[in-house]
């Protein structure tokens, strides 16, 4: 059993997304206690956004600058680590309606054709099914469905990458006051126990 734990906050310890993968991931361990975990902090250590030089290197030309080499081989690291993992627990706090662009940026390396998904006269297929992918997802206020591009957007992704196992645990209104911060936080330690159940 393999673990990918994601996080992409900015907060650090205060973080509410944060603190929930941790519990999630604890919950696992306790589950599964031989699992093998891997940490993958997109806020300490960020992978770069794609560029002309990503597409063109995609494409067969060869990249010659150090920097663009290095970025190529984690953003490859960084897919076979989500390849390779049965389950991935990923941190998704909501900024300005959406999910954070570090996020984006570790998702546009796993979108590889061949890899996670292939075009086919059928349509587009996932490659990556067969895994369990659970969001960790915080949020300032109580936004309406249409308001949603942070989990709406996680859903779509990884289901165009096959994948039809993803939960989300939320805590939203986590900035309208203290009672309403410990209110969601504790609602979402209950869908975390119904995770393990």
């Amino acid at each position: 059993m393999k673990i990918l734990h994601v996080d992409t906050s900015i907060t650090g310890p205060a973080s509410v997304s944060r603190t929930l993968s941790a519990e999630i991931i604890q919950s696992l361990k306790q589950k599964h206690p031989y699992a093998e975990v891997t940490v993958r902090d997109l806020a300490a250590k960020p992978i770069g956004h794609l560029s002309d030089a990503h597409l063109l290197a995609a494409q067969g030309a060869v990249p010659e600058e150090p920097v663009v080499v290095d970025d190529i081989a984690a953003g490859r690291g960084a897919l076979e680590e989500f390849l390779a993992a049965d389950i991935v627990v990923v941190g998704a706090p909501m900024y300005n309606f959406a999910i954070p662009s570090q996020l984006k940026a570790w998702i546009d390396r796993l979108a590889v054709p061949g890899a996670t998904f292939r075009y086919t006269e059928a349509g587009p297929e996932g490659l990556a099914g067969g895994k369990k992918i659970i969001i960790a997802s915080s949020r300032g206020g109580v936004f309406a469905e249409a308001l949603d591009h942070q989990e709406s957007y996680l859903r779509m992704i990884f289901g165009f990458f096959g994948i039809t196992d993803i939960s989300i645990v939320r805590a939203e209104g986590v900035a309208l006051g203290d009672e309403a911060k410990v209110s969601a936080i504790n609602e979402a330690r209950g869908a975390i126990a119904g995770l393990a159940a």
